[in-house]
């Protein structure tokens, strides 16, 4: 009973692999679950405003970039934002402090740099990261949780010609806090290289740090 019951086992894990290499070409990993991962993570003490907010020149937080087109009537000539309109202005405007939960380096096309990850659990059970993207960075890295198991892959989307492309994990590892991840916290280490499907012979890779609060999808 005990050696059929591993057989299933094998055969459901060897399933669950095959179907992420169909997907995305990307193999299962296996998480290594540490106690008490040690490291320097005080990089999630770090924050910074939301994309495309910043400190205008008279002291308040404004918006330049891609901002909603009713704040312009807020402001005159000079971006100074009327004083009866600042309660209302950040009303639309979010200046909420985002702090880094990456901290990582890489070799990826149309990337320059991001401090962010987003963990969300979604209702099959998997935990799926996302890095951010941003107007200058179009690589973003893509980690899904499951059980023991670790898969990855790298979305760009080039706003050149190089159109859009998936990079699919070749090797790599992944250490994990077990006892924060109970707690819905992933911090973690890892060490990916991909397989470069734009440039075969150009390697890619991304590595570094995490601390990332997961929010469950309802």
């Amino acid at each position: 009973m005990k050696i059929k019951f591993i057989i299933i086992a094998s055969i459901l894990f060897i399933g669950t692999s095959f179907l992420s290499i169909e997907k995305t070409g990307s193999p299962v990993i296996k998480i290594e679950w540490v106690k008490n991962l040690e490291g320097d993570f005080s990089f999630k003490e770090k924050w910074n405003y939301p994309e495309f907010i910043y400190k205008n020149s008279f002291g308040q937080l404004s918006c330049d970039g891609s901002c909603p087109n009713e704040i312009d009537r807020m402001k005159d000539a000079n971006g100074k934002i009327y004083k009866d309109s600042l309660k209302a202005f950040y009303k639309i405007i979010d200046t909420t402090h985002i702090f880094h939960s990456l901290k990582s380096k890489n070799r990826m096309y149309e990337y320059s740099g991001t401090h962010f990850i987003e963990f969300k659990k979604l209702k099959n059970g998997t935990i799926k990261g996302k890095s951010f993207d941003n107007v200058s960075t179009h690589s973003r890295l893509i980690i899904e949780l499951q059980n023991d198991s670790c898969t990855a892959w790298v979305d760009f989307n080039s706003i050149r010609d190089l159109g859009e492309h998936i990079f699919p994990l070749k090797t790599g590892t992944i250490k994990i806090d077990k006892t924060l991840f109970k707690k819905g916290i992933v911090k973690a280490i890892f060490d990916f290289q991909f397989k470069n499907t734009l440039e075969p012979n150009e390697k890619l890779f991304w590595k570094g740090q995490i601390y990332s609060k997961v929010k469950q999808i309802l």
